[in-house]
């Protein structure tokens, strides 16, 4: 295909002079002295300009790489080596797809929101603890690498190592959809660091994943339905946090929700990312009895425990990340464990949207 088809072909998929009408319109919007008076929905048209901007951003180097691509393929033809840089292009060309493509395939109605992750360890005691922990790390890191927003607004510290539980809200772009690969048990294995006698473990953890709601999506919540206790906050967070009854927990009595949050100096603080959260969690649970789904949203969340699993991390006797879902294998544990997780959120995407996995689905990984 020769450069000036390609450039159609880029034309037509991404209609950048669309987006860029587009982006003028919204342009015209923020430019208005009105503009600020609604913060939620001047967010939400900042967060679009940021999209247009970006998909335009997208089409414009889409569209130079595959230029360069065929003038090295014109190169090549005339008898030039330049695989070195054809295989250099190529790799970006495909790293930017697969963005794109996983942009395209968060579509769904919560796709873009921010999302709460709730992470509990399961069977194991200490070991899977430990690995709560572990999870928690990986998803800071991974939104540290995105540049994302993440705030851990409860951690209870476990006995020994690791955490009983912990919430974390993350903001950015898309990040509930994204996350919505991460939701159920995932299942460690490895040489324990408490075990005296260095055996293998067997660890379980779960996560799940909330959208956080804006506040103009209206969810009930009475106040003789809600239970409120406050207490002091445990660990770390100097004397004032563990002085005063400045953390606090949420209980929705009609449901059996409950919500806490102890990260922050002041009860008020504290109070409203409780109420945050509890806002989600009602308008997913409601969101589930409406859709008449199979299962309530407590029903989703597996057993965390053998058979459950929708992914393990082998650390012994060799090295697998295996995602039991989409069968994507990866070898490099270290790298995903530090947050990129990125293959495997795609991977999942494409499974779910399409059906396709990445093995033959015959691999298995010894207990």
């Amino acid at each position: 295909m020769r450069s000036g088809s390609k450039l159609k072909l880029c034309g037509a998929i991404f209609d950048a002079p669309a987006k860029q009408l587009e982006l003028q319109k919204t342009e015209a919007e923020i430019s208005d002295p009105d503009f600020w008076n609604q913060p939620e929905k001047s967010q939400r048209i900042m967060q679009q300009r940021k999209r247009l901007e970006e998909a335009i951003r997208n089409a414009s180097s889409i569209v130079t790489a595959t230029s360069d691509i065929d003038t090295l393929f014109e190169l090549a033809r005339e008898g030039e080596n330049v695989n070195g840089d054809l295989g250099r292009e190529m790799k970006t060309l495909g790293e930017t797809l697969e963005q794109l493509e996983t942009g395209m395939l968060l579509s769904g109605e919560n796709d873009a929101r921010d999302a709460i992750v709730t992470i509990h360890p399961g069977a194991g005691g200490t070991e899977s603890q430990d690995w709560a922990e572990m999870l928690l790390r990986m998803y800071l890191r991974w939104a540290e690498r995105h540049k994302f927003e993440a705030v851990v607004t409860d951690r209870l510290e476990g006995e020994g190592a690791g955490i009983k539980s912990a919430t974390v809200e993350i903001s950015g772009e898309n990040i509930y959809g994204q996350l919505q690969s991460e939701v159920g048990v995932h299942r460690l294995v490895r040489i324990s660091p408490f075990d005296a006698n260095a055996r293998r473990h067997t660890s379980f953890a779960s996560v799940f994943v909330y959208p956080e709601i804006d506040e103009d999506i209206k969810v009930e919540i009475k106040p003789e339905d809600l239970k409120i206790d406050v207490f002091r906050a445990s660990g770390a967070g100097g004397q004032h946090v563990n002085r005063t009854e400045s953390a606090v927990r949420f209980t929705h009595v009609p449901t059996g929700i409950v919500v806490q949050c102890q990260n922050e100096r002041s009860q008020h603080k504290n109070r409203a990312s409780a109420m945050k959260q509890l806002r989600a969690k009602l308008y997913e649970y409601e969101v589930d009895k409406k859709r008449d789904a199979d299962q309530k949203l407590e029903d989703t969340k597996l057993e965390i425990n053998f058979g459950s699993q929708i992914r393990s991390y082998v650390l012994a006797p060799y090295r697998l990340i295996k995602d039991h879902r989409t069968k994507l294998s990866i070898g490099d544990v270290d790298r995903v464990l530090d947050g990129d997780i990125d293959p495997l959120i795609h991977a999942y995407l494409v499974w779910r949207k399409t059906g396709k996995i990445w093995g033959d689905g015959k691999e298995e990984l010894p207990e």
